[in-house]
């Protein structure tokens, strides 16, 4: 793999690292910070912030792009949403950001869960709010309502590619469908903001780019993330590039005059990394 540009390196906190993981580890609790291998891990952690993984780090999918590992997951934790509102209280979070591996296994796709986490950081966590990053769930109306009745601020689901890379790099998921569940969310609930994400570095062309930011918006989603792929190993797929800096501000000025309300593209950009700022972003627009 292509040696990481000066852009790409980042400074890691060891002391904040480990004094967040003493808190999950005592609550038994995962943060896809550390599951994924995020860049950023340390900077947030040294924020007292994270994204908390719930319903496991076992994802029932093996995207070609991700570094959670696939297999078999456990049954959801009872304890866990208490745990969770716990852990954020703690932390003295402002905006909680839930995520989880994709759970086929389960015919809800883990959408009782995520519901019952949300409720239970408002009770532990009043005036936060929430963003819950979910999978397609196999595009179950009823599981999606579930989550939507929960009051999220922000309902996050990633695109991750282009629509012509999906087959390889998420082939058990579907471009369409990733489009279909931010479209039905944001029909179901006007006033909720809808987010998605995507990769670049993966063998993309500037016009399907343009595309897939068209295809994002009349889905009607909100905020738009951009970040660059970061091969974690040999067997994921290859990396094709590294988009510069001055790549990612360009495409950041093309979302925002196609009418996106906030648009985070960075090398570093995640879904969930400054999150409170996205949140804060589209606030600031009204």
């Amino acid at each position: 793999m292509e040696r990481k540009p000066g852009w790409l390196k980042v400074r890691y906190n060891q002391e904040a690292v480990e004094e967040v993981a003493r808190l999950m580890g005592e609550l038994k609790l995962n943060t896809v910070c550390r599951e994924a291998n995020c860049p950023n891990l340390g900077e947030c952690y040294r924020k007292h912030t994270a994204t908390f993984m719930i319903l496991g780090s076992v994802c029932t999918r093996n995207c070609r792009f991700c570094d959670v590992k696939p297999g078999r997951p456990l049954p959801p934790d009872p304890e866990e949403p208490e745990n969770v509102a716990a852990a954020a209280r703690r932390l003295g979070l402002r905006h909680v950001v839930l995520t989880c591996p994709t759970r086929d296994d389960l015919p809800d796709g883990g959408a009782e869960q995520f519901a019952k986490t949300v409720r239970a950081i408002r009770k532990a966590c009043p005036g936060a709010t929430v963003e819950t990053l979910i999978s397609d769930m196999k595009m179950n109306t009823a599981a999606l309502d579930a989550v939507i009745e929960a009051r999220p601020e922000v309902l996050n689901h990633n695109v991750e590619t282009v629509k012509e890379l999906q087959g390889d790099v998420r082939p058990q998921a579907d471009y369409r469908r990733s489009l279909d569940v931010l479209r039905y969310c944001k029909e179901k609930d006007g006033t909720l903001l809808t987010k998605t994400g995507f990769m670049v570095g993966l063998g993309e062309t500037e016009e399907q780019i343009e595309v897939l930011m068209d295809d994002a918006l009349a889905a009607g989603v909100d905020i738009l993330t951009i970040g660059q792929y970061l091969q974690p190993s040999p067997e994921h797929h290859p990396l094709a590039r590294y988009a510069s800096p001055e790549d990612f501000a360009r495409y950041r000025e093309k979302a925002l005059a196609k009418g996106f309300r906030y648009v985070a593209s960075a090398p570093l950009a995640r879904s969930s990394y400054k999150a409170w700022e996205a949140l804060e972003g589209v606030h600031d627009l009204h």
